[in-house]
């Protein structure tokens, strides 16, 4: 056994061996700025994946207020009709999911699933239109036709229709 030729420090540790390298040039240890700068990207890379993470929480799909309306049944009362503004929009659920039920005339309503089609973020009542919190996507209160942000497609339709003083599923 030959002995090692680096002596311990005065702590007792021994430094780490200069850096190998295989081409031609300089070459030396990473500064403290570069580990400084990596563990930094690290950082970030991993609080990124946590905010994605958390915009797609509890995600819904599109067309599941839809399907669940249809499992509920025609004459299923979603909202009073009182409940909801002429030119604005209320929320409600259906079978569980959530849905925007938006009156456009005195006798005229329309409902929605309330999961945006961007990213699957429960779409909100706004000051004349639909939004969404997560991305800022707005939609359009008659035909949730998309007016602004990132949604591809308009909100899938839930057929309802009054029935007294109600809306009901269709």
């Amino acid at each position: 056994m030959t002995p090692d030729p680096t002596p311990p420090t005065e702590h007792g540790l021994v430094p780490a061996p200069a850096p190998v390298c295989s081409h031609a040039g300089a070459c030396a240890a990473p500064s403290r700025r570069q580990v400084l700068r990596g563990a930094g990207a690290a950082a970030g890379a991993v609080a990124g994946a946590g905010l994605l993470a958390a915009c797609t929480e509890g995600r819904q799909e599109p067309g599941d207020a839809a399907a669940s309306a249809e499992a509920e049944g025609s004459g299923t009362v979603v909202v009073a009709l009182a409940d909801v503004p002429v030119g604005g929009a209320v929320a409600a659920t259906v079978g569980g999911q959530d849905v925007l039920v938006t009156r456009t005339a005195e006798d005229e309503v329309h409902a929605f699933s309330a999961v945006c089609t961007h990213a699957g973020c429960t779409v909100a009542p706004g000051e004349g239109e639909l939004v969404c919190p997560c991305h800022q996507s707005r939609y359009a209160l008659a035909d949730a036709a998309v007016l602004g942000g990132p949604a591809p497609e308009p909100l899938a339709v839930v057929d309802v229709t009054v029935s007294g003083q109600d809306v009901v599923l269709a």
